[in-house]
């Protein structure tokens, strides 16, 4: 029976029109089996278990993996001269990327302030209007009067290239996956450790294989920042129109034609989502790659920050926000008019005459700017905000720490976040039997999947035992739960009310740009002088970071249900809560599910900031592993967070099950 010749309202409730009464019968027939099976397990394995290896990871269940990565380290430094997969390949295409950034550096520079400035603002202006256009402008213009000209050409030249690989590389692993179930199921655990393993933890290999300098910065840019279009690119193709791939089908189309013709565009919001995650991403990585020889405004950001300026750091990471913001606009503009031939603006701003009004102009003003001898932003024209800012940051520590009548102090409200929340949860779990926690995670991803599901978290568990890290684990886990919990009902919550009211969404989207893109080191050094150091600022940035995805894609999830669907349950009766409850969030499912994977992996990958900040456990180790050089111990450390990320995707990500007419 279909939703639309359902009862009314009185005689049938809305919820029995989506789900129908046996379906959810049978569902939950499902999971008592499973659960009857994982209690006998239980019963005779746990005893078994207790009696032979006791409720701590057995030593003898452990691999010591530190002497082969040692030896892997020595190869690399001893043939990374020599051997033909360097020379010949890594080699050259080291070569291309710097090559490539070079190249567009010089084209900046070649241009001047003023050629940028113009050509930038003139872009804008054809492919997005005036409105971003002013944004543009401002933009370039508020990085000059920072002072931070030549830093933001250096963050523009590596950004540009990054997020064209990124962009491309995603679009390519994202059609893979869209286009076919048994790649998609590879793909996804490759995209959750590109994604969840910490770049601190990756940077040391790439330094070995690549050496400091420009080629390592972009290719950990592009390991971190192409997982989120190569996932909306799948959701996307995978969420198609399924009448309208019919109806292409039906009149003779290829693959190739229905891919172009209605895959494709019917995908082109997620495709221009994954355009600004990649941006956003890319952008949240220039002060990690500046660890590694990335010039720019990360370098600045990276400086100040060890002599505690947060005036200057914050001036460097303004520019950061602002480009951000420019290129999230003019992409998402340009691809929203793909195929028009129109613009605002006056006429010659129009067609084919425009591209070459752009370039004269650029070129004129370019010319003017060399021939007064300015190719950079004067220096008498730079702005000094640091001292400022860093009276404010004073005033705020010396006001908002413990001086906050009634509702107490920062100090308090992270000490009883650290006393209600996280202690319970890190005592609960450390406190846990290892096989008690493994019969949790096999229930739990069981009851939502399947058995394979079920095997893969147990699995990643596991590994996490045999590396030997396990207690270091546990208390990570609790602080990615803590998190997690609080991304997920702000996220969802904030998500449902940008997705009600677009007056709201628009006035929360440069909200949400700065919070995404501001370097998580520039709001640490406030975050730590309001919360102190410890386990709670280590939550806060993890929140702060993650919140951001999982509100974007909640609202456009709950944007694209059919409005079909929400006329016809309204014109029966249904509440707006019952619309919202019954038809919107079931309809928006899959986007929802991805909003849930991205909180866990963007939860994840502030796991190496909380340990620079208190958070301990795994993040430290990755931490000590990159400053002292010890493969070892900062690899293992990231392989474990990696497994606690599969684990907590498995567990939250429901697997379909295949109709076989046998077993659960």
């Amino acid at each position: 029976m279909s939703f639309f010749s359902t009862p009314p309202m009185a005689t049938r409730p809305l919820s029995d029109a989506v789900r129908p009464g046996p379906l959810r019968a049978v569902l939950q027939m499902r999971a008592v089996t499973k659960l009857l099976v994982l209690v006998l397990a239980a019963a005779v394995l746990v005893p078994l278990l207790q009696a032979k290896f006791g409720a701590a990871w057995p030593s003898a269940l452990t691999v010591d993996v530190s002497g082969p990565l040692d030896k892997t380290s020595d190869w690399i430094i001893d043939n990374r001269d020599s051997h033909p997969l360097f020379v010949y390949f890594l080699g050259h295409l080291s070569n291309a990327v710097v090559i490539s950034v070079r190249g567009v550096y010089l084209l900046l520079l070649a241009l001047g302030w003023t050629g940028v400035t113009a050509g930038v603002t003139l872009i804008a202006w054809r492919v997005a209007g005036v409105r971003i256009a002013a944004t543009a402008l401002i933009s370039f213009l508020v990085s000059g009067l920072l002072g931070m000209w030549v830093p933001t050409m250096q963050t523009f030249a590596l950004m540009v290239v990054a997020v064209v690989v990124s962009v491309v590389v995603g679009a390519l692993l994202g059609l893979a996956g869209g286009l076919s179930e048994r790649l998609f199921r590879i793909l996804r655990p490759v995209l959750d450790t590109m994604q969840v393993l910490p770049a601190f933890a990756y940077l040391l290999p790439v330094v070995l294989v690549f050496g400091i300098g420009v080629p390592a910065a972009l290719l950990a840019t592009v390991i971190y920042a192409a997982p989120p279009m190569a996932r909306l690119t799948a959701l996307g193709l995978r969420g198609a129109d399924a009448g309208v791939l019919e109806a292409v089908s039906s009149l003779g189309a290829t693959g190739r034609q229905r891919l172009l013709t209605a895959r494709l565009p019917l995908a082109r919001k997620e495709l221009l989502l994954g355009v600004n995650q990649t941006i956003m991403m890319a952008l949240g990585m220039v002060v990690i790659a500046s660890m590694i020889g990335a010039a720019g405004l990360g370098d600045r950001v990276y400086q100040a920050l060890a002599s505690v300026d947060v005036g200057a750091a914050l001036a460097a990471a303004i520019p950061i926000v602002l480009l951000a913001i420019v290129m999230d606009r003019t992409t998402a503009a340009a691809g929203e008019r793909l195929g028009a031939d129109t613009a605002n603006g006056p006429k010659w701003l129009r067609g084919w005459q425009a591209w070459t009004g752009i370039a004269v102009v650029t070129a004129a003003l370019a010319l003017a700017g060399r021939l007064s001898g300015s190719l950079v932003w004067p220096g008498a024209w730079a702005v000094d905000v640091a001292r400022p800012v860093n009276d404010f940051k004073e005033w705020m520590v010396d006001h908002l720490y413990s001086g906050v009548p009634v509702v107490g102090g920062t100090a308090d409200w992270a000490a009883h976040f650290t006393n209600w929340v996280l202690n319970p949860l890190r005592d609960g779990l450390t406190a846990l039997p290892w096989y008690a926690t493994l019969l949790i995670v096999a229930a739990l991803a069981w009851l939502i999947g399947t058995w394979r599901t079920a095997l893969t978290a147990v699995l990643a568990m596991a590994a996490i035992g045999v590396l030997g890290v396990w207690k270091p684990s546990m208390n990570t886990l609790s602080q990615v739960i803590a998190a997690l919990a609080v991304t997920l009902v702000l996220g969802f919550g904030v998500g449902v009310l940008a997705a009600g009211s677009k007056r709201f969404e628009a006035i929360l989207r440069p909200v949400l740009d700065v919070m995404q893109t501001m370097p998580q080191f520039v709001y640490l050094i406030p975050v730590v002088a309001l919360f102190a150091v410890g386990r709670a600022p280590a939550a806060a940035a993890a929140v702060v970071y993650a919140l951001p995805a999982v509100i974007r894609i909640t609202t456009q999830g709950l944007r694209q249900v059919s409005p079909a669907a929400m006329e016809s349950a309204h014109s029966l009766g249904a509440t707006r809560w019952q619309i919202l409850r019954q038809v919107q969030l079931p309809l928006a499912r899959p986007a929802l599910l991805l909003a849930v994977n991205q909180g866990v992996v963007m939860v994840l990958a502030v796991v190496i900031i909380g340990g620079l900040v208190g958070g301990g456990a795994l993040g430290y180790d990755v931490v000590t592993g990159l400053a002292t050089g010890d493969l070892g111990l900062g690899l293992v450390a990231g392989v474990a967070i990696v497994c606690l990320g599969l684990m907590l995707d498995r567990v939250t990500q429901p697997t379909e099950r295949r109709t076989t007419g046998k077993g659960v």
